[in-house]
């Protein structure tokens, strides 16, 4: 405690009460807008579950490459004119991708890192 707050006496209820009043006030706009933000956010709660849904998705396979390894070959031996076709379109879109990376990343959409 230093000298100054030693030397001065404590506020006045007088002085307290509009302090309290605010603070009262605060404290329920903050609650009301807590409310708010709650109910506006499900909107979003069923796109971000899919969003969830789908890199959880990402993330098994991406730790279980035989699985799509495996499909690969199936639709090769069962089509493989179809499994072509597939391939093809596949790695035009990665060399589409590739292209448009730069762009992206200097238009701040790209990814980080």
């Amino acid at each position: 405690m230093n000298a100054r707050n030693a030397a001065s006496p404590p506020p006045s209820p007088a002085r307290l009460a509009p302090l309290a009043q605010r603070q009262q006030a605060l404290l329920q706009r903050s609650a009301a807008l807590r409310r708010q933000f709650a109910q506006e956010a499900q909107a979003l709660r069923a796109p971000l579950g899919f969003a969830d849904r789908l890199l959880a998705g990402w993330r098994w396979l991406r730790t279980h490459p035989e699985v799509p390894l495996a499909a690969g070959v199936v639709l090769v031996v069962m089509r493989p004119r179809r499994a072509w076709r597939l391939g093809w379109r596949a790695w035009s879109a990665w060399r589409l991708w590739q292209k448009l990376q730069p762009r992206l990343q200097r238009a701040g959409l790209g990814r980080r890192g």
